[in-house]
């Protein structure tokens, strides 16, 4: 079986060693994405991070050969459990009918003491 890394273009550069996702066969696993730009910028506010996150895990999971509706499982780090409510549209609006398995957790802290939320996913895509 061939496994493939991906470093996805415009995504913010990984701050230790690792890449943005991996395909192994026809699992797929996108490595935890927080809400930085990739220019450095972090916005103060939850949903907005969260927007970032979302945006840039969508990339990374398309750079991998996976669509949304493939998505089994997602784990979701806050340093806030009460901004739940905040991010909960975007997590609706984004996977609808294709809802995955996930963990929710709250975290004393990130990689940067700004952010305050991380997402990560598997994915299952059709075999060739």
């Amino acid at each position: 079986m061939t496994i493939e890394r991906f470093l996805v273009p415009g995504q913010m550069e990984p701050v230790s060693h690792y890449c943005h996702a991996v395909r192994a066969g026809n699992l797929i696993w996108v490595s935890g994405i927080v809400g930085q730009r990739a220019d450095g910028f972090i916005p103060e506010d939850t949903a907005a991070q969260f927007d970032i996150a979302m945006d840039a895990m969508d990339a990374c999971l398309r750079a991998a050969g996976g669509l949304p509706e493939q998505i089994v499982k997602v784990q979701l780090f806050l340093t806030d459990i009460a901004d739940r409510a905040a991010i909960n549209p975007r997590r609706i609006a984004y996977f609808g009918d294709h809802r995955p398995a996930s963990t929710l957790v709250e975290v004393s802290a990130l990689v940067d003491p700004r952010m305050k939320v991380e997402i990560e996913c598997q994915a299952v895509v059709p075999g060739d």
